[in-house]
């Protein structure tokens, strides 16, 4: 993957239940900015199944959550996971240190990054930084310039 310069916007974290993650429909936009399930994805707050769609829920972005470095955006993801424990009852291969430290190499290549766990309630917890500009998705304007 070739260098990539840019920002990046943290989203969520959205807990809930694993059935209503699954709703894929609330979680994709229709074809249309104007139709119905466009509106009902924009105003949804779980996780796009293709993150770049993050950019288009623009006033979910907020100044604290947008980083230009990215320890910046590491630090928030350890703070998240603390705030969000996961049941870690099966062990774990990796620590949250070391999760942060990977996610963060992605990211500086200019790779989305979501993280989706169960808590030891069952609740399913995911969160997300997506790189801005988006590879995937360069169209989609920035929801908010780093200051």
């Amino acid at each position: 993957m070739d260098d990539w310069n840019g920002h990046w916007h943290g989203f969520g974290p959205w807990t809930g239940s694993r059935d209503d993650f699954a709703k894929e429909g609330q979680r994709r936009p229709g074809p249309d900015p104007d139709d119905e399930q466009t509106q009902v994805f924009l105003a949804n707050t779980m996780t796009p199944v293709q993150l770049g769609h993050w950019l288009l829920r623009r006033h979910q972005a907020a100044a604290d959550r947008t980083w230009a470095d990215v320890a910046g955006a590491g630090t928030w993801m350890s703070r998240v996971r603390e705030a969000n424990p996961a049941d870690t009852s099966g062990g774990a291969l990796l620590t949250v240190d070391e999760k942060v430290a990977r996610q963060c190499e992605s990211l500086r290549l200019g790779s989305d990054m979501c993280w989706g766990y169960y808590t030891a309630t069952f609740s399913y917890v995911s969160f997300a930084v997506v790189c801005c500009p988006n590879r995937l998705f360069p169209a989609i304007p920035c929801p908010l310039p780093p200051r």
